[in-house]
């Protein structure tokens, strides 16, 4: 029996200056992340929709405890994902 191993998931395109910035985010702050392009799979883009009432908002971060950000400002990411000072 294998546990599925939890990620953050970061669904977004690269057109999307806001998904380039949490990517930048990211990668920066050395933090693992997986990219889901959402003109690429239609999986992807369902999620989106989904999860932003039918519209193509993003990106969309899922996080390892199953929390959603949706369009995060860098405060935001650094809130969830870096340890306080």
């Amino acid at each position: 029996m294998s546990e599925e191993k939890k990620e953050i998931l970061l669904y977004g395109a690269s057109w999307c200056p806001d998904a380039r910035r949490a990517r930048r985010f990211f990668d920066e702050n050395n933090i693992g992340y997986k990219w889901l392009d959402i003109d690429e799979t239609r999986e992807a883009e369902a999620f989106v929709r989904k999860t932003n009432g039918g519209e193509k908002i993003i990106p969309v971060i899922v996080f390892e405890d199953g929390s959603i950000l949706v369009e995060p400002s860098n405060k935001q990411l650094a809130d969830k994902v870096l340890p306080p000072d």
